[in-house]
């Protein structure tokens, strides 16, 4: 006889859904011969509260298991185990003994006797060491009058942070109880304001494994996602899975409230389960062949992805997930936006080849509920797609690799890249058809892969011993330069040309057209000691340091002035690139005027910009002497020069220091920005 507090349910929607008088669950699985539905009072107990056994004729319809429970509520865990077969030459991987995770979990809780490799030894029961799904009601809180954003691409300044490690460092200022969480990041609002902020885009931020990283380690970046709907618990002042959603979405609607958008860095390209000796945790456990790609030898996982396997993200059931998910995220945290890990990995079908038309990545192109978000993909994967310049349709940005490398290629003085310079500054024509709004081009100088700004400019090699592996792990190929010293150094002339250095980076990256995204903490020089992968250093060396902030805080006001000159002239908000634009003309210059050199041996280029109401010029000098360049007549300003000391280096209008003369010497490896307001003539051009 079946309890009378368990009744059929219904098989949608999927997931735990809460009514007035208790929870439905409803789950996708194929192949499962048996299910089970077990009720928890705690994450760590050893044994559930209630196992409920899933009737086939009365709690199944076709692939879907469901059923309804009186009187649960809000705050409930709960996990599933499936039967099945166990035929990994198959692809099928149940373990009756294993707790699951339902993959549409709102909360997931993790208690002290959390082990990942307890979910690794078939037959092995983990029930102590599990993670526990958690009922939510998603709709349940008061929003007030907060909404999305919605900025365009034309005024945004992207600023790539980690939750935990921009406020965890014992300098932020930030109360103990909150540093790393989402209530500390709210103390820095002002601070993220002040640089002219307003797109934060936060590395992973759903419940991530941080177990799956070196023994006696922790994954600190994030990307190992055990599931796609829950905020991460160890960002959150309040420890409990529901205060955890609340606090973020208390962060959310302050930092709306300051006018700063919340883009979400995803991971739908693979899972924390990783490859076939990995932990069965949810999708592994419930239907192996339709959340991932298998190799022909189905016992292999097919890894496109770089991080052991690859989800199968072109299966109807797994878009149709992926889809929900982000749904939820806009419609019930309030988020403005998603940059896709790996994106190109989601245009592959169940077999690994390429898809032309990707189902997933088209559905979440036309879905219009995200019509007004950013969607920004990572336009390459780690099986050697790569499709910067060339991905879908016509609502995606993409991180443009490509800036990131010519302009750290011109800058060093590398031969034969002034062509691919000035591309990149005028947002990448070259790869772009004319009629797409430039801004979508999202450049970027560093990110959280790879070197830090200050690094880029203090070491030629990777320094990743801390990570355990002999450094072999992390790129080979940064194109940095050291500016004639490994690592840190007291030669005052190896650190003034680092911080010019410093400086042409930022103003290549924050003039160019397009929209520029700035690593957390590039602002005030944090380091990682030349590390370039430090993807399980949850400690300082991957933690904003904030006495940087006073000890660097002449390039901290470089970096704030430039960014709010560069947001006031309304003509860099361009939605059409500049060699096509009907409102800004652009004219190139080497140092003789209209004469640009665009040799393999040149290493210098300048521009200038007339638009109605005035031009700005800059000057780009990445030779190792001084060039004397040729100005176009003009009143013109300085704004700024990256050889000055500061605060001469950045001059706002109004206080920059004007010109005489029609030529300005640009110290070597240095770059210029001039201004003129001229209600007349513009400059002449040739």
């Amino acid at each position: 006889m079946p309890a009378d507090d368990v009744l059929p349910g219904r098989y949608i929607p999927l997931g735990a859904t809460v009514y007035p008088d208790g929870v439905n669950f409803c789950l996708f699985s194929k192949n499962c011969t048996m299910l089970e539905l077990l009720l928890f009072d705690a994450p760590d107990t050893p044994r559930p509260a209630r196992v409920i056994r899933f009737d086939p004729r009365r709690h199944r319809t076709f692939y879907y298991w469901h059923l309804f429970v009186k009187g649960l509520q809000p705050g409930q865990l709960y996990g599933y185990r499936a039967h099945g077969p166990y035929k990994p030459e198959d692809g099928h991987r149940f373990d009756g003994s294993k707790i699951l995770l339902d993959p549409y979990a709102r909360a997931i809780a993790s208690g002290s006797f959390y082990d990942r490799k307890m979910a690794t030894h078939y037959g092995v029961d983990n029930t102590r060491a599990s993670l526990k799904s958690v009922v939510v009601d998603p709709y349940a809180y008061d929003w007030e009058d907060d909404l999305p954003l919605n900025l365009p691409y034309a005024r945004s300044l992207i600023y790539e942070l980690h939750v935990g490690g921009f406020t965890r460092h014992p300098s932020s200022g930030v109360p103990a109880a909150e540093r790393g969480t989402y209530a500390g990041l709210i103390h820095k609002i002002p601070y993220l304001q002040s640089l002219g902020v307003t797109t934060v885009e936060l590395m992973p931020i759903y419940q991530f494994d941080e177990q799956d990283a070196p023994q006696g380690m922790h994954n600190y970046w994030g990307y190992s996602p055990v599931g796609f709907f829950a905020p991460h618990l160890a960002y959150a002042a309040d420890s409990t899975p529901l205060g955890a959603i609340a606090e973020f979405r208390a962060m959310v609607k302050a930092l709306h409230r300051a006018g700063i958008e919340v883009v979400l860095d995803v991971v739908f390209n693979h899972t924390a389960e990783g490859n076939h000796e990995g932990p069965v945790q949810s999708f592994r456990g419930l239907e192996n062949r339709a959340y991932y790609i298998l190799e022909r030898q189905r016992a292999a996982y097919a890894n496109y992805s770089g991080c052991g396997n690859t989800v199968n993200a072109n299966h109807s059931i797994v878009r149709r997930m992926i889809m929900d998910a982000l749904r939820y995220w806009v419609e019930c945290m309030h988020v403005d936006g998603f940059r896709f890990d790996l994106a190109s990995s989601l245009a592959r079908d169940a077999d690994g080849q390429p898809l032309s038309n990707p189902p997933i990545l088209w559905e979440i192109e036309s879905e219009p509920l995200l019509a007004g978000t950013k969607l920004i993909a990572e336009a390459w994967d780690a099986g050697g797609l790569y499709q910067v310049g060339s991905f879908i349709g016509d609502r995606w940005a993409e991180w443009n690799g490509r800036f990131r490398d010519d302009v750290r290629a011109f800058l060093k003085g590398d031969q034969g890249t002034v062509s691919r310079f000035a591309a990149r500054i005028t947002a990448s024509p070259d790869m772009y058809t004319p009629d797409r709004d430039p801004n979508r081009s999202i450049n970027l100088v560093t990110c959280h892969d790879g070197f830090t700004l200050n690094d880029l400019v203090s070491y030629n090699e990777r320094h990743n011993e801390a990570n355990g592996e002999n450094n072999r792990d992390g790129h080979n190929y940064n194109l940095s330069w050291n500016c004639g010293v490994e690592g840190p150094t007291d030669n005052p002339a190896v650190e003034m040309l680092r911080g010019r250095q410093i400086r042409n980076f930022l103003l290549a990256l924050l003039l160019a057209q397009g929209t520029p995204m700035l690593l957390m903490g590039d602002e005030v020089r944090r380091t990682q000691q030349g590390n370039n992968n430090a993807y399980a250093q949850n400690n300082p060396l991957s933690w904003f340091d904030w006495s940087l902030v006073e000890q660097h805080s002449g390039l901290l006001r470089f970096v704030q002035g430039l960014a709010h000159f560069v947001q006031a002239q309304d003509y860099l908000e361009e939605e059409h690139f500049w060699p096509v634009s009907d409102r800004t003309k652009l004219t190139w210059h080497g140092t003789a005027l209209y004469q640009p050199d665009w040799s393999d041996n040149s290493h210098s280029l300048a521009f200038t910009l007339s638009h109605p109401g005035g031009h700005l010029h800059a000057i780009f000098n990445a030779y190792w002497e001084p060039l004397i360049f040729e100005l176009p007549p003009a009143v013109w300003q300085r704004i700024v020069d990256t050889d000055l000391p500061p605060p001469q280096d950045f001059s706002p209008p109004g206080q920059a220091p004007r010109l005489t003369g029609p030529r300005y010497t640009a110290a070597a490896r240095s770059a210029v920005l001039l201004l003129a307001h001229n209600p007349g003539r513009p400059p002449a051009t040739g």
